[in-house]
């Protein structure tokens, strides 16, 4: 089961370019990064996320169209199962992953996935040293492997402007 910390959700435009986005942040991170701005996560806190939990928040949300898993948790099938569902919504559905590689089942269900840990010297996705990518999944039924990526990263680059770099 996927869990979710209600008082984490808010409508974002800042995540996905060009959309509205309602970002949900999921617990029980398998991840470790050095710096996370929320370890909490990697607990088992928060509430059970459903589909009736995911209509309800589409509901009080309107106008969003993009729906973002801020983590995986430690369920695929119903990670896969809730994404599925936010699909047939309407809306496109995105991933913010901690890991460097992620299951290719992943990029069938997801039309955004960001993977790569935070790592503190490479900065966050807006620095151009940055490790992590988020990437648009384009899927392409009659093209093996069924998707194509295309790689966003540099849309949250600021022209000139780099915290990163003096």
């Amino acid at each position: 089961m996927i869990k979710y910390v209600p008082q984490m959700t808010s409508v974002v435009i800042e995540e996905i370019p060009d959309r509205v986005t309602l970002a949900v942040s999921i617990s029980n991170c398998q991840g470790n990064c050095v710096g996370c701005h929320s370890p909490f996560l990697r607990t088992d806190i928060g509430e059970v996320l459903t589909e009736s939990i995911i209509d309800g928040l589409l509901a009080a949300n309107y106008g969003v169209n993009c729906f973002l898993f801020l983590g995986e948790g430690d369920d695929l099938p119903s990670l896969l199962r809730l994404a599925r569902h936010v699909h047939e919504k309407g809306l496109e559905v995105g991933l913010y992953s901690g890991r460097k590689e992620v299951e290719k089942e992943i990029y069938y269900a997801f039309d955004y996935v960001k993977i790569g840990p935070y790592i503190e010297h490479f900065g966050p996705l807006n620095s151009r040293t940055t490790n992590q990518r988020l990437y648009k999944v384009e899927h392409t039924p009659s093209e093996k492997p069924y998707y194509r990526l295309t790689d966003l990263t540099a849309r949250f680059w600021r022209k000139g402007i780099d915290p990163n770099i003096p």
